[in-house]
Parts: C-alpha cells; sequence; structure tokens
C-alpha cells in the first residue's frame, strides 16, 4: 500500500492566511524552524497506477501539481484519481471537489450522513451535476464489512464511526449522528499491509482502540496540542474537545493513547496552526520524537 499525504495542516493551512500567532508570524518571517503546510488530504494506492483521493482539501490543485502520480499521464485530460473517499463533510474536507469539476464524474464514498449534508446545508451534488454528471454516490456503509473501490482492488477499506461534531451548515449540527464522521482500517491484500487513519478524532473507546492495535501504520488526529490552545492563543473561544479533536497532551490525550499500540508507525496529522509541535525545535516535538511519533508534512510517503 502506497500512502502519499498531499496535505497536513488543519483548516486554514499553516500558516493560515489571516492569523498572525506566534507559529505563522515565525513561519512568515523565516525565524521558526518549521514547513509550511497544506490543508489535510491524503491518496492511497495499491501500486496499480490508480489512487484513491481521502478527502478532498481545498488546496487540491496544488496538491496534485506537487504530486506528479496525480497528473494527467495517459491522454489529452485524465488523472489517476479513481476514486474519493469523504471522511466527514466538513469544509475543509470538501471544498477541493469543486476545483476538481473539470474531471467530472467522479466516483465519490461517503456515508449516508455525509451525502445528506452535501445535498442540503452544502449542496455539492446537487451543485456539480452541471458538470458531466457531476459526482457519483457509493454510499459507506457502518456495519464493520469491509469494501473495495474497484481501481484498487488489493486494498480493502472499513469504515469505523468516530464520535465528532457535523459541520455548521449541517441540518443536524448539535444532535449528532453515526456517519457523521468516520476513520478508515486500510487492509492490502498483497503485503499485509494496515493502516488506520483518522485525521478527525474525538475520543477512544475500547472499540475503537481494538481497531488502533491491529494497524501497522496510525495515522491520526494531530490538531491540537492542548484542550485549551487557542484560548490561550487567543485566536478562538473553543475547546478542541468541543470541535472533536481529541488534545496530543493531557490525561487521556493522543500521546496517552498512543503509547500503549504496538503499531511500527504512529504519524500525526490535521495539525492546527497554533500546535507548538509544528516548530521543530520545540520541547513538545522534542517529547514526540522521544516517543517515536512522527509528524505528517506535505509530500511524505509511506510505504506498508
Amino acid at each position: 500500500m502506497l500512502i502519499q499525504i498531499l496535505g497536513s495542516a488543519a483548516g486554514g493551512g499553516f500558516p493560515q492566511w489571516n492569523c498572525n500567532c506566534r507559529n505563522c508570524a515565525g513561519v512568515r518571517s523565516g525565524r521558526l524552524n518549521a514547513r509550511p503546510r497544506s490543508q489535510s488530504s491524503i491518496a492511497l494506492s495499491d501500486g496499480s497506477g490508480n489512487w484513491i483521493l481521502c478527502n478532498a482539501s481545498p488546496d487540491i490543485r496544488s496538491q496534485i501539481e506537487a504530486f506528479p502520480a496525480l497528473q494527467p499521464a495517459r491522454r489529452l485530460r485524465d488523472t489517476a484519481i479513481a476514486g474519493i473517499i469523504l471522511l466527514d463533510s466538513q469544509i475543509d474536507h470538501t471544498t477541493g471537489l469543486l476545483t476538481l469539476r473539470e474531471g467530472c464524474p467522479h466516483e465519490v464514498w461517503c456515508t449516508e450522513m455525509v451525502h445528506q449534508d452535501l445535498t442540503s446545508g452544502f449542496p455539492l451534488f446537487h451543485m456539480l451535476e452541471h458538470w458531466n454528471g457531476g459526482l457519483r454516490w457509493n454510499p459507506i456503509g457502518l456495519d464493520g464489512e469491509a469494501f473495495a473501490i474497484p481501481a484498487c482492488p488489493e486494498l480493502r477499506i472499513t469504515a469505523i464511526p468516530l464520535l465528532s461534531s457535523a459541520p455548521p451548515y449541517s441540518p443536524h449540527r448539535g444532535n449528532p449522528h453515526p456517519g457523521d464522521n468516520i476513520g478508515l482500517f486500510v487492509e492490502d491484500l498483497r503485503s499485509g499491509g494496515r493502516l488506520f487513519y483518522a485525521p478527525g478524532l474525538g475520543q477512544v473507546d475500547d472499540a475503537l482502540r481494538a481497531w488502533m492495535r491491529r494497524a501497522d501504520c496510525l495515522l491520526v488526529d494531530g490538531t491540537l496540542w492542548r484542550d485549551d490552545e487557542l484560548l490561550v492563543c487567543g485566536v478562538g473561544d473553543k475547546l478542541g474537545s468541543e470541535m472533536g479533536h481529541l488534545p496530543q497532551s493531557g490525561p487521556g490525550g493522543m500521546l496517552e493513547e498512543l503509547a500503549d499500540l504496538p503499531a511500527a508507525r504512529k504519524v500525526l496529522i490535521h495539525i492546527n496552526n497554533t500546535n507548538p509541535i509544528l516548530d521543530e525545535d520545540s520541547p513538545q516535538r522534542a517529547e514526540l520524537t522521544a516517543r517515536g511519533i512522527e509528524v505528517a508534512w506535505d509530500g511524505m510517503a509511506i510505504e506498508l
């Protein structure tokens, strides 16, 4: 299984266009030892030359330009993107579909709840019907049964419901439903490599921990270092837990959850611009290194 990190930042990217926090100001001026990052998305392949896009970032155009495998190479106009999985209906994970309109129709896999959001509060499915048929919906079930995407038949994908919040425009905002947010467990039938991917993860229970224990690589929510980070930095008024993100530090935080899991690689993704782990010289980054935890960056490649 080939895993390409197209974007590794949370919504807004890094530096965020309207933010002058320590991290954003520092990376712009060159005083901070940090890499700029685009908004999170990954691509998966079984080595066939076809790729599955997991979430469609608003930065998808520049991400394709940075990754030649997705660029046109076979016909006058084409792409190696052979399927799209949406893990939720958040703006920073779906807006890229508008950029991909010239390539419609696209095969899109998502849950019933995500499809409802994207045909009501943010009606992308209806909007894109005007471009060569738009988006073809393939429902993702929540019964724990693995499914395959025809273009990458060696990959078996299982959707895992996660506790999180629907977007502000969702008709059921404040009334969470199973399927608002999912993680993915992906197994390569040839190599046996197994990935657990959850860029938005608010809580870890025993059932979820069992899935994570089976994975060779954990690619998980790295949004915030501390739950009150946005308040402390003066850029927001919500806790990370209120937004569906488990912080890295503190009792029950992501570092504690990852400590006892056997995965050979543990990688944080979807990193907010305020998170001190973006500073490669920070004590928080040193703590991750000491624990064997990596921080995803745009262009990072993983093979399982």
